[in-house]
């Protein structure tokens, strides 16, 4: 899934139109993270420097307004994977980028009764999220992977799962030093060990 484009009219939006959107997209992460339920699209649209009139032909309804605000989060996440291997060493790549997911991770907690009322809606807002994010995934691990930066015997469904653990246990603003501590944690234990430092294996008996 790509970045929200239009409200499925198959047209991309002129450059004008398509930047008011994603201003309102991002003010709107920010305002139902703020307010949940209670935010006033008012508040949205002054904040996004837009037109009340503008963000409703874009978004006739809040359950519309929380999904695509959501489904951009993801696609900006995984959209920057290809910047970051271009401008970054895989190792510094993927770094950054776990650090954007603690920020994704972070807006959608945030955002947790906003999309609570959109599924109840019928509408999955989460569809495909999570095969997007295991791909951006596996691009920055199958990149480190090629230059010998990473262990080879680690998954990018390794990394997805201790991802999703620190964003379960440090996704808080308030812990987002733990969070910073825990993702260079994990990345160090992607470090390729040297031959001495590897482990015997079980059963064996040192002599």
């Amino acid at each position: 899934m790509t970045r929200d484009t239009g409200r499925d009219t198959g047209r991309p939006l002129r450059a004008d139109a398509q930047r008011n959107r994603d201003k309102i997209l991002a003010t709107a992460v920010r305002v139902f993270t703020e307010e949940g339920l209670d935010a006033h699209f008012e508040r949205i649209a002054r904040e996004a420097g837009v037109g009340t009139g503008t963000l409703y032909r874009n978004f006739p309804t809040r359950e519309a307004l929380i999904e695509a605000a959501y489904r951009n989060e993801v696609a900006r996440l995984c959209e920057a994977v290809p910047d970051l291997l271009a401008t970054l060493p895989p190792r510094e790549a993927l770094r950054a980028w776990m650090g954007r997911f603690i920020d994704y991770a972070t807006a959608k907690l945030g955002m947790a009764d906003a999309l609570r009322a959109v599924v109840a809606s019928g509408t999955d807002p989460y569809g495909h999220s999570r095969e997007m994010i295991q791909s951006a995934i596996t691009a920055l691990m199958d990149a480190g992977t090629a230059t010998g930066a990473f262990r080879s015997d680690i998954r990018p469904t390794d990394m997805f799962a201790a991802l999703a653990g620190i964003a379960l246990t440090s996704a808080h603003p308030d812990q987002r030093d733990q969070a910073e501590r825990l993702l260079d944690l994990t990345l160090d234990g992607l470090t390729p060990r040297p031959p001495s430092a590897e482990l015997p294996a079980p059963g064996s008996v040192s002599r």
